[in-house]
């Protein structure tokens, strides 16, 4: 089947394309492509953090299934709450504080969510969307530049009391991986040949689950059998806008980064056409502000992510006064079925399960998405995440996957990419390339990051925010990767140079 694949890597595309080679769909290639990038950017992503699946069939309605991490602790000595964590002070981002260790490790669910994935979407065996990630460890794979930035800032910090994690971030004599150095995960390679074989159960009441367990056990973390076992992945129907001349589909609540783009969004479809940079700042500093008042704090996400969206269908902006470490794929085929997934682990727990080469995540570390403080909400609670996978098709047939990393600038770089390709009829590469602007709050209000452009540098000045300009596009804002199917049946694939996109479609 022809394919569109928008990737991280050349191995995450290869394996999208080759998928798709052996009668694989967009869910297949997704998947395949998914799984390597999980597997080679360690640090980054892994198969211990969590994600969402967004899907658009050719023939059905829009979904996303819902993989985001849990917080643990079921049946958890008490004691144990508010331990096994450790401060860690990092450069990354203009300076990031976050805790790592054991305690920091949310109940994964990224596995779960691909069992219900290609259990519900996908065409091919389950073993064959694996292959090409167990042979990448196996055989070696380029660290990507995205990833060798983020570790040569944190791997002595971060990794090194883990000897066993410190091996899998550095090169064989302990130094740093630069971005194109080739290495392995042998111990993965042998945990992918048992998933491939048992199925996604070998995470949670197999070998690698009970594996995690022993060593919160051990180690004062909180993830428990019990947690592992009533993990469910759900699917939720997407929540649906209409911008121009599209039908787009966003991740609903409880997730914050969908129903914040599609707010974004509709303002922008409100000033029309001729949308400008001073409307993405006001709009940004409006939504971005109810953000840090009412999500940020809050203890129903999915009550309070339904009442953003109704405010803001009944007033506008008016209505709401009152991680950085992800990854993302995109596919499209040829009959318009669309998979956008994005994946993250956090900053990452500094530790992985032993044996495993599995790295694990430190979501109840990451103070942005834990404003109640450490261990404080109930176990079995998903937690607050950025990550927008987004699905659209437009009325001439044009179908859209598309997505981002990029911690809370996810919600802005696809806001400005969706606008201009949506609203000012530019091609999707030319919208992905465009500078961008995202407003941050800071410790004495907004500060307006932008990328170097006159006009969006005016724009700053004239909002009347304090800015800071990035000289040249930056991984700060995100990484945007697209897959499109065109009105006269092409498939095309965009990607995103500020974090070393791979695209790629199949003839």
């Amino acid at each position: 089947m022809r394919v569109a694949v928008s990737a991280t890597g050349h191995q995450a595309l290869a394996a999208g394309l080759e998928v798709a080679g052996d009668g694989g769909n967009a869910i297949d290639a997704a998947m395949a492509a998914a799984f390597v990038a999980l597997s080679t950017e360690p640090g980054m992503v892994s198969l211990a953090g969590g994600c969402y699946a967004a899907v658009w069939t050719a023939d059905g309605e829009p979904a996303v299934i819902d993989g985001n991490v849990e917080m643990p602790g079921r049946g958890a000595d008490p004691d144990r709450f508010g331990q096994g964590v450790r401060e860690v002070v990092t450069e990354y981002g203009g300076g990031v504080t976050m805790h790592a260790g054991a305690g920091s490790v949310a109940t994964p669910g990224v596995v779960p969510a691909f069992g219900m994935l290609h259990e519900g979407y996908a065409r091919l065996e389950w073993s064959r969307l694996i292959g090409p990630a167990r042979r990448a460890v196996t055989d070696g794979y380029p660290m990507s530049r995205a990833a060798a930035r983020y570790l040569a800032i944190v791997a002595d910090t971060l990794f090194a009391p883990d000897p066993e994690a410190y091996a899998l971030v550095t090169s064989s004599s302990g130094g740093l991986l630069g971005g194109g150095e080739h290495t392995t995960n042998h111990a993965l390679a042998d945990v992918l040949g048992q998933l491939a074989d048992e199925g996604p159960d070998l995470f949670s009441s197999g070998a690698v689950g009970r594996a995690l367990v022993d060593q919160m056990t051990a180690d004062g973390g909180l993830v428990t059998a019990e947690d592992l076992a009533a993990y469910r992945p759900v699917e939720r129907p997407a929540y649906r806008l209409d911008v121009g001349d599209w039908d787009v589909a966003v991740n609903p609540p409880p997730a914050v980064g969908g129903p914040l783009l599609a707010v974004m969004l509709g303002e922008l479809a409100r000033r029309g056409r001729s949308w400008t940079w001073d409307d993405a700042i006001e709009i940004q500093r409006a939504v971005l502000g109810y953000r840090l008042e009412v999500h940020d704090r809050s203890w129903d996400l999915d009550a309070d992510g339904h009442a953003l969206l109704a405010r803001v269908r009944e007033a506008g902006l008016e209505g709401l006064q009152g991680s950085g470490s992800t990854a993302h794929i995109s596919a499209v085929d040829e009959n318009g079925t669309a998979c956008a997934i994005t994946m993250s682990s956090g900053y990452g727990a500094g530790s992985c399960i032993p044996g495993t080469g599995v790295l694990l995540n430190n979501c109840l570390g990451e103070t942005e998405l834990n404003a109640h403080g450490l261990h404080a909400v109930a176990p079995g609670t998903r937690l607050a995440s950025n990550m927008a996978p987004t699905t659209a098709r437009a009325t001439d047939g044009r179908t859209l996957a598309i997505g981002s990393p990029g911690a809370d600038r996810i919600t802005t770089a696809l806001m400005l990419v969706l606008g201009q390709g949506m609203l000012h009829a530019a091609d999707v590469q030319h919208a992905i390339s465009r500078p961008r602007v995202h407003v941050r709050a800071g410790k004495d209000g907004f500060v307006a990051e932008y990328e170097a452009e006159p006009a969006l540098a005016s724009a700053v000045v004239a909002s009347g925010l304090p800015g800071h300009e990035y000289p040249e596009p930056h991984m700060y804002f995100g990484g945007v990767g697209a897959a499109l199917l065109t009105a006269d049946g092409l498939l095309e694939a965009a990607g995103d140079q500020r974090r070393e996109a791979a695209v790629g479609a199949s003839t």
